[in-house]
């Protein structure tokens, strides 16, 4: 390994381990973190008070409180309700046998592999655990006293299950909305950063001294997932919130936002793909014109300039549309000008041209709207 790889390899887990950490101490994160601690609490104190046998078992109930935590409203509830599908499922399994013929030696993994088996329909969410899980606990633990344990069991879940819930509602999660926002505003400029990289580039001397802004490229599509996962996570944040209520937040906005980047994103990736190929003589590579990376360039870094823009209703946006479209118009007459003397259409400035093209029209403004400026 090359002391510059191995560099960069040490500067990417450093990288990691600063975002995991930062994700970890999140407001957000620390607020689930207290609210979970709070209601392990308050579900320990009462499982005690319980009635009947119920009291017996109250070590369920800081169970229950803990796996009706979630970062949303949305997401614990749904949560509460597939634990308690999952439990009363594995129950019913587990009163089937203890009904018949009893816990045996071949009766126990039966319901068990059973229990797997009911719990891979997908019908139970998170609960799905619970099914095999609660049949397996009935039947060894509970024994002779396996009605009295189930009902314990169920009961005390179900309490802190409760108490999870009302301790979510009372302390109700900020919604996402914002967060998410702020992670599509930063995709904006990593897209813009990857085409002034690829702009950077096809200038150098070949091959570039630097290959990152390859690698960089293939992982817009790992990046777009990631976002949104994130937005379907605001999206649930603010279902039953009343803080979203108040705030009447919304999301269809930045739902938009991430589609037109996820488009933008696929024609950076097919310009980073070819440039790639032919810097690296890749079998699907075409030949670029040595007339044309400066002009591919100057078009690669003013769109990358457009896709930048917090603003693009401002004049210095309207300015730099005007400024990417010519050009593009630059490169497109160059391209034009090169395929006639060389008698050859085909390469990656053509394409770069063409897909630099679509982005300015996605961006927000058609390249013939500013050629007259």
């Amino acid at each position: 390994m090359t002391p510059d790889l191995s560099r960069q390899r040490v500067r990417e887990r450093r990288s990691y381990l600063a975002r995991t950490l930062r994700e970890a101490v999140r407001p957000a994160r620390l607020l689930l973190v207290v609210k979970t601690a709070l209601a392990v609490g308050l579900a320990w104190t009462i499982a005690p008070h319980m009635p009947g046998v119920t009291d017996e078992y109250p070590y369920y109930a800081p169970l229950g409180a803990l796996v009706s935590m979630y970062p949303t409203l949305m997401g614990s509830m749904r949560s509460s309700v597939q634990t308690l599908f999952g439990l009363a499922t594995g129950i019913g399994l587990a009163a089937v046998i203890v009904l018949t013929v009893g816990p045996t030696w071949w009766t126990i993994p039966l319901v068990v592999g059973l229990g797997v088996l009911v719990s891979g329909t997908g019908w139970f969410g998170v609960g799905k655990e619970y099914v095999p899980m609660a049949a397996l606990f009935v039947l060894i633990i509970g024994g002779q006293n396996a009605d009295d344990y189930s009902l314990g069991y169920l009961a005390q879940m179900g309490v802190g299950i409760v108490i999870g819930l009302v301790v979510n509602l009372l302390f109700a999660p900020a919604p996402l909305i914002g967060s998410a926002e702020a992670r599509v505003e930063e995709f904006r400029r990593q897209l813009a950063g990857h085409l002034h990289d690829i702009g950077s580039a096809v200038s150098e001397s070949w091959p570039p001294e630097t290959a990152q802004w390859a690698d960089d490229a293939a992982a817009l599509a790992e990046t777009t997932a990631d976002l949104r996962a994130a937005l379907a996570e605001a999206d649930e944040s603010v279902r039953y919130n009343p803080r979203a209520r108040r705030r009447h937040a919304g999301t269809a906005h930045i739902h938009e936002q991430l589609s037109t980047l996820d488009r933008i994103a696929h024609l950076i990736r097919d310009i980073a793909d070819a440039t790639a190929d032919t810097i690296w003589e890749r079998p699907a590579a075409m030949s670029l014109d040595p007339a044309l990376p400066e002009p591919l360039s100057a078009a690669c870094h003013a769109v990358a300039d457009v896709i930048a823009e917090d603003d693009p209703s401002s004049s210095a946006a309207h300015r730099r549309r005007a400024e990417a479209a010519r050009a593009i118009r630059l490169l497109l007459e160059r391209v034009d000008d090169r395929t006639f003397d060389v008698r050859s259409s085909m390469g990656p400035g053509v394409l770069t041209a063409m897909h630099l093209r679509r982005i300015l029209i996605l961006s927000g403004e058609r390249p013939d709207d500013e050629d007259d400026e």
